[in-house]
């Protein structure tokens, strides 16, 4: 496993203060210094270890890049386009969420306990949470799906593996402010500062499983791999049959036009909204997310209403054209220097 270190104390204390669910501290990982929670130091080593399978589908990606919307995708074209089966098990059952035990500090876990006193079920969905994904996804029958946001350099053995991967890469604008909602949304993270400060610390590699451009970058370069699919969230959402057929290809699948209509209209993002199988319901019920929706507006283009001083606008473009510098990736229905 790659060392970690510390976050430094000064920082620590500073973050703390905005970032509420997070009671301890912070740990950056690897000589790239991706940044978790201090509860890596106890669970780090047996994530890394983590073995996939060759019948396993994975969906890798950065927070907030569409990965959710792709997941619902890559099961139901992996499994016959069962709508039923995806209108009655949630989406998290079916294609669990590896680490996300890392999020769900003790201290946090106890108020949810308590917020829940007298109702066993949520107190249950409250501690299943809370166990390591290395466990509770080795137990899942074959074949698995899952979800991650580790960079492929935290998933060794990964490409090995057999498994099939599909990668979904956003512009980091979009991702930026989407990102801002959810750790404001989720008391795992319990942001409660503004977004120009939320921008600083996102882009200086100070948020959840950055830093966000050497995750992507990771992918690009492992892009002609014959088990990789990379996805641009902005393809999908251009056009998005031609993006349904190609990760159907890449799954080995093949479907009817009417079906893959189907598959279109399931997936329309005002309906989508509203599906409380994809949607984290039973975290809102539980009081572990804020009340709100889980799936955002789904469309490109969002930030400019975010990034709306000269100051953000140009600490934008200048991050964005410094780390495109050394690299082909480009966003595709994206004006990148803009």
């Amino acid at each position: 496993m790659p060392k970690y270190q510390l976050l430094d104390a000064a920082r620590t204390e500073e973050i703390l203060k905005l970032f509420d669910g997070q009671r301890t501290g912070w740990v950056q990982v690897g000589e790239k210094k991706w940044f978790f929670p201090y509860k890596y130091v106890e669970q780090g080593e047996k994530f890394f270890n983590f073995r996939a399978k060759p019948d396993d589908t994975w969906v890798l990606s950065y927070p907030r890049s569409g990965t959710t919307w792709t997941q619902e995708m890559v099961w139901l074209l992996s499994n016959d386009m069962d709508f039923e089966t995806a209108k009655t098990i949630q989406l998290n059952t079916r294609f669990p969420f590896l680490e996300f035990s890392m999020f769900v500090h003790d201290e946090l876990m106890k108020e949810f306990l308590e917020m829940n006193n007298g109702d066993p079920i949520k107190q249950k969905f409250c501690r299943d949470m809370a166990k390591p994904g290395y466990e509770e996804v080795a137990r899942l029958p074959s074949p698995r799906f899952i979800k991650s946001h580790f960079p492929f350099s935290l998933l060794p053995g990964i490409l090995d593996s057999g498994c099939k991967i599909v990668y979904v890469a956003r512009n980091p604008r979009d991702v930026a402010v989407s990102w801002y909602f959810l750790n404001r949304s989720f008391k795992t993270q319990g942001y409660v500062g503004d977004f120009p400060t939320f921008w600083e610390y996102f882009r200086n590699d100070l948020t959840a499983w950055s830093p966000y451009w050497e995750h992507l970058k990771e992918a690009w370069e492992q892009r002609h791999h014959p088990n990789v699919l990379f996805m641009f969230y902005e393809e999908m959402h251009e056009d998005f049959i031609k993006a349904i057929k190609k990760v159907a290809a890449f799954l080995g699948k093949s479907y009817p036009d009417e079906k893959i209509s189907q598959l279109v209209q399931y997936l329309d993002i005002k309906i989508f909204r509203e599906n409380k199988m994809v949607n984290c319901y039973e975290m809102k019920e539980c009081g572990i997310m804020h009340n709100g929706t889980f799936i955002r507006k789904g469309g490109n283009g969002g930030w400019k209403d975010w990034f709306n001083t000269p100051e953000l606008e140009n600490s934008a473009n200048k991050w964005i054209e410094d780390n495109l510098k050394d690299t082909s990736l480009r966003f595709p229905c994206v004006n990148n220097n803009e």
